[in-house]
């Protein structure tokens, strides 16, 4: 084996040694992208949905995000595919409930916006799945792209902070 290919082997193994898999019932939603899961240990995961990023309650559509993701996963068991933390100390992770990924969902109802400046976090298929769910929801004008100009929720924080 090369160098190279040890290297490349070690670290897909470092990565795959960090993923982990929260399984649990979904007992808060804070908004359209963060929810709270309680584990069968009674532990209490914060999780950060990956690969999308959803209206500021303050915003357009935040209410309406929060309900989408609420009705789709609130009381409901779900498993969370996770590899990292968040600055706020949230497990970033994909979302399935029945084996419906609810992040891709939140995107293709006009909830979120695919998260590009994280797309390199995500699998090559995963990334061509939310692009292709925002495009058709913009063209659907579905959720947020029924606004003429919609906000992203990065512009709107940053405008925020600069008050």
């Amino acid at each position: 084996m090369t160098r190279k290919a040890l290297v490349s082997l070690l670290l897909a193994l470092a990565c795959a040694a960090h993923a982990e898999t929260v399984t649990g019932r979904v007992v808060g939603v804070a908004d359209g992208d963060t929810i709270t899961v309680l584990d069968a240990d009674k532990v209490q995961h914060k999780i950060r949905l990956a690969g999308i990023d959803a209206p500021e309650k303050k915003q357009a559509f935040g209410n309406r995000s929060k309900e989408s993701l609420s009705d789709m996963v609130f009381d409901k068991t779900v498993n969370v595919e996770t590899e990292k933390r968040d600055r706020y100390g949230r497990q970033i992770g994909k979302v399935l409930v029945n084996g419906q990924d609810v992040n891709l969902v939140q995107v293709e109802r006009g909830m979120a916006w695919f998260y590009r400046q994280y797309q390199r976090e995500q699998s090559p298929n995963d990334r061509r799945l939310y692009e292709a769910a925002e495009d058709a929801a913009k063209a659907g004008k579905r959720g947020l792209w029924r606004d003429a100009e919609p906000v992203p929720p990065w512009d709107f924080r940053h405008a925020k902070r600069l008050l």
